[in-house]
């Protein structure tokens, strides 16, 4: 055995973070069940640490009798003087083994046993260090990609990053450092899986504290938050002093605060929305930058009526209803933008350009303008997924509406095509006939 054993016990601990003393019982058990292996079940075999000569000692005990039945487990009284003159009967004398007596397959075993025992205790210690970690940040490299999914070194242990919890259309490079939100910790027969999120909520939340001293003080509350990512965002901030502007807070000087966490989220545009305990005034600051003119609340549908000028209609929805969509999931309250009578008229007449797409009813119509789909051609540039997420629209009837709107498209076009040559014929006609008369003339 290695006579420095304490040494490299050391090591190994401070490296992996395993106690000493969980290495030193992995050794004795190791050498134990080798010992096992080599001379049979039937001996009372015991493995020690010797810390004073480095080295794990073998023993093998039995009892002292008159008479030797099980030569295995028994040892005579004559032969148990001769090694310790003050034994007596039914004493256990331990007697030491020679290790060298392990063959190689037993010490080759003895090997992979404390190997295993060293990963289970490893294992055991990310777990332990990360399972109460969930919801915090976490900063790692890039490491590599397993089909599609991200790998990420966080110094002792790697964690994953799944496709689902990736911004979309977005790019990371191998070495990259990234900043991620631990979603989960799952504990796995291999090594603990880490879960991290490039996606969630949470990792807005997360970068803000970081940037902003008055939230971590506790001085500016965040009040929620919500994303789509990749594209938009919006967080719901409060101060406790009435001396701090927590919009102002959050913005930092020139923008240096939101600056860093926009660069943090590959560019997505971040809305910074004053809180309020009033749902109106609340879901007018999340509607902004659009200007909103009346509110009309229902309460019992929990349904806010937002009335907005001409120009600030669109504005107001947002590009496909990104604003309006996050200002709802923001705030909690079902949100329906209408515009002023002028704006009114005007769609009317796009309800009813809707309504000429087959399947597509004046309700239907109204509810997909109030998404920000406002036209055939609308809805067919859209995804599935972007049509899903207006309300009340599942992902079958985004992919018929879709695949209408696009079959619709394809006939007008024709029919426009149709037309045109029409007029060419005509005109064509109407030359030649001028063509005779001058000729008759």
């Amino acid at each position: 055995m290695i006579s420095d054993l304490t040494r490299i016990l050391d090591e190994v601990g401070k490296v992996k973070g395993i106690g000493k003393e969980a290495l030193i019982e992995t050794l004795e058990a190791a050498v134990l069940s080798a010992a096992r292996k080599k001379f049979g079940p039937h001996k009372d075999v015991e493995a020690h640490f010797n810390e004073e000569v480095g080295e794990v000692e073998l023993f093998e005990f039995k009892t002292v009798v008159k008479e030797v039945k099980d030569p295995n487990l028994e040892i005579s009284i004559e032969e148990a003087v001769e090694l310790d003159p003050e034994v007596e009967i039914s004493d256990s004398l331990g007697l030491k083994l020679d290790m060298g007596k392990l063959d190689r397959v037993s010490a080759q075993m003895a090997k992979q046993v404390i190997i295993q025992k060293v990963k289970d205790a490893e294992r055991e210690n990310i777990y332990n260090e990360y399972k109460d970690r969930k919801a915090e940040l976490v900063n790692g490299i890039v490491h590599r990609f397993d089909r599609g999914d991200i790998i990420v070194s966080l110094g002792r242990t790697d964690a994953i990053i799944p496709v689902k919890e990736q911004i979309p259309r977005d790019t990371c490079r191998q070495g990259e450092r990234i900043k991620a939100y631990i979603l989960d910790v799952l504990k796995s027969s291999k090594t603990p899986q880490i879960v991290l999120s490039m996606t969630h909520p949470g990792l807005l939340i997360q970068l803000f504290e970081v940037e902003v001293p008055e939230i971590y003080e506790g001085v500016v509350k965040i009040k929620g938050a919500v994303r789509e990512p990749g594209n938009r965002a919006k967080i719901a901030v409060y101060s406790e002093d009435s001396d701090v502007d927590p919009v102002g807070a959050c913005v930092g000087m020139r923008g240096s605060r939101v600056r860093s966490v926009v660069q943090e989220l590959r560019g997505e545009r971040i809305d910074i929305v004053r809180w309020s305990e009033d749902p109106s005034e609340f879901v007018c600051n999340a509607l902004a930058p659009a200007e909103i003119s009346e509110v009309i609340i229902d309460e019992a549908t929990r349904t806010m009526e937002v009335i907005v000028a001409d120009d600030q209609l669109s504005l107001a929805i947002g590009k496909r209803g990104q604003n309006v969509r996050l200002a709802a999931r923001l705030t909690g309250w079902r949100i329906d933008v209408k515009g002023e009578p002028k704006t009114t008229e005007i769609s009317e007449e796009t309800y009813k350009s809707l309504i000429d797409i087959p399947g597509i009813g004046d309700s239907t119509a109204r509810v997909l303008c109030n998404g920000g789909y406002f036209t055939a051609r609308d809805i067919a540039g859209a995804t599935t997924e972007e049509l899903t997420r207006i309300e009340g629209i599942g992902e079958k009837k985004a992919g018929t509406f879709k695949k209408a709107a696009e079959e619709y498209l394809e006939q007008t076009d024709s029919e426009k095509i149709n037309e045109v040559s029409a007029e060419d014929v005509s005109v064509t006609n109407e030359i030649g006939a001028e063509g005779d008369d001058e000729a008759v003339n």
